[in-house]
C-alpha cells in the first residue's frame, strides 16, 4: 500500500473514533423486519426505513421469484441497447399514475435519480436555490450539474423569494430550479410545498421534489405533492423504490418531454444495467398494495404517533417532526453513539446519527417504526429508552 495512502487512513480514521463520528456496521442476519437478529441477539428494530413492512412480504416474494424465472435474474443490458424489459415499461407507467404525471423514468437507485435528473436539466450556466438541509444526493446531484449552488434557509419562504428575485434578476443565469426534500429525513418534517410553488410561479423556477421518505408515508401513501394537491405545479418528482415501496431503485416522474429528455441525456439511465425484472415485479406489487389500500399507511401513522408519545412523556426531545420518524436528540455526539450502544444491549436497534448527516452538536437516534410493528414490540422499546436515558442522564 502506498505510504502516503496509509498514513491518510490512520489519522483520519482515528480522529473519526476520537469524535464519536465513526460509524460501526453491524450485520443483520435475517430478515430487516420489525425484530432483527444481530450477532445472534433479538432487537426491536427502529433504524429500518422498511416503512410498511413491504421488505418481507410474501406477496411481492412471490412475485419476485416468479419473474426471475420468466426473465432471469438480471436485465442484461443497459436500457438503450437491449436492457428496457416489457416489465420495465409497465413499472413507469404504473409509476407515472401513482404520481399523477404523464410519464416516469426508473432508475438503480433514488441517488441516482438525483445524479441523473439534475445533471441532466441543469449546467453550469444555471442555478440551484437548495434548501440548506437537502439530502447528499441532492447536493451532491447538484455539484454535478456544475450550476451554482445557492442555500435556502431551511423552510424558510422569505429566503427564498429573496433568493429567487436575485438571482432571476440577475441575468446571470439562463434557467433557475427550486429542489427540496418532500420529507427530509433527520427531523421529520414536511416541505412547505404550497410556499415554494407560489415563489415558483412568481419567478418562473423549475420545481424539483425528493420525495424519498414521503412516498408510501404521505398523502395517504401517494406522496408529499399528492399531499397537497400539487401534482400539476411540481415540476419533477423524485422517488425511491427502497424505502416504503420496501424493494430497490428509484424513479423521476413528470411530462412525457421530461421523460423523453432524460432517456437520452440522464448518464446513470443510459450506462448502468437496468434494474433487475424479480425487483420490478415486486416493486408493482408493492404499488398495487399501497394504492388499493391506505391499510398499512394507517398502522404506520398510529404506530409512529404512538411511539412519538411514548417517547415525548418519557422527556426526550423529539424535535418538531409531522411524519412517524422520530428522532431522539441527544446532542453530544459521542455521548449519542454510547446512548445507541446502550440501548442494542438492552434490545432495541435504534442507529445513533452524527455529523456530517446532521450538524454538529445536534446528534441524534432516529426512530423509526413501521407498519409491521406491534404495540407490544413500542411498548418494550418504550421501557428501554426509560432505562437507558435515565441511567445516561439523558432524562430525568
Amino acid at each position: 500500500m502506498s505510504h502516503i495512502l496509509n498514513e491518510f487512513l490512520d489519522e483520519n480514521l482515528q480522529e473519526l473514533k476520537d469524535q464519536g463520528l465513526y460509524n460501526e456496521i453491524e450485520p443483520v442476519e435475517g430478515p430487516n423486519g420489525p425484530i432483527i437478529k444481530i450477532k445472534g441477539k433479538d432487537l426491536i428494530n427502529l433504524s429500518s426505513n422498511n416503512y410498511l413492512g413491504l421488505a418481507t412480504d410474501e406477496d411481492l416474494k412471490k412475485l419476485n421469484i416468479e419473474a426471475v424465472k420468466k426473465y432471469g435474474v438480471g436485465a442484461g443490458a443497459v436500457r438503450t441497447i437491449n436492457g428496457t424489459l416489457d416489465i420495465h415499461i409497465e413499472l413507469e407507467k404504473k409509476l407515472a399514475e401513482f404520481k399523477g404525471t404523464e410519464a416516469a423514468i426508473s432508475f438503480q437507485s433514488g441517488f441516482n435519480c438525483n445524479m441523473a435528473a439534475i445533471s441532466a436539466v441543469m449546467n453550469k450556466n444555471d442555478a440551484i436555490l437548495s434548501d440548506e438541509l437537502n439530502h447528499a444526493s441532492i447536493i451532491d446531484g447538484c455539484r454535478l450539474s456544475g450550476a451554482k449552488i445557492i442555500r435556502v434557509k431551511h423552510q424558510d419562504m422569505d429566503d427564498l423569494r429573496a433568493k429567487a428575485k436575485e438571482a432571476t434578476e440577475s441575468g446571470l443565469y439562463g434557467k433557475v430550479m427550486y429542489i427540496t426534500d418532500g420529507v427530509f429525513s433527520m427531523d421529520g418534517d414536511i416541505a412547505n410545498l404550497p410556499g415554494a410553488v407560489e415563489v415558483a410561479k412568481e419567478f418562473d423556477l423549475i420545481t424539483y421534489v425528493d420525495d424519498a421518505h414521503g412516498s408510501g408515508v404521505t398523502g395517504k401513501g401517494k406522496g408529499t405533492v399528492k399531499h397537497f394537491g400539487l401534482e400539476k405545479e411540481i415540476d419533477m418528482q423524485m422517488g425511491t423504490l427502497s424505502k416504503a415501496v420496501g424493494v430497490v431503485g428509484g424513479y423521476v416522474a413528470g411530462t412525457q418531454k421530461l421523460i423523453d429528455w432524460l432517456k437520452v441525456r440522464s448518464r446513470p439511465f443510459l450506462f448502468s444495467t437496468a434494474v433487475p425484472p424479480g425487483d420490478v415485479a415486486a416493486i408493482m406489487g408493492a404499488l398495487d398494495k399501497i394504492s388499493a389500500s391506505t391499510e398499512l399507511h394507517d398502522k404506520l401513522w398510529d404506530n409512529g404517533n404512538y411511539l412519538k408519545a411514548g417517547l415525548k412523556k418519557l422527556g426526550f426531545n423529539i424535535g418538531n417532526s409531522e411524519t412517524p420518524i422520530t428522532p431522539c436528540i441527544i446532542g453530544e455526539e459521542k455521548l449519542t453513539q454510547q446512548f445507541s450502544k446502550r440501548l442494542a444491549e438492552e434490545g432495541v436497534y435504534a442507529k445513533s446519527i452524527v455529523f456530517p448527516t446532521v450538524p454538529k452538536g445536534t446528534g441524534r437516534v432516529r426512530n423509526m417504526p413501521t407498519a409491521a410493528h406491534t404495540k407490544e414490540m413500542l411498548d418494550d422499546a418504550l421501557a428501554i429508552y426509560e432505562k437507558v436515558g435515565k441511567e445516561l442522564g439523558v432524562i430525568q
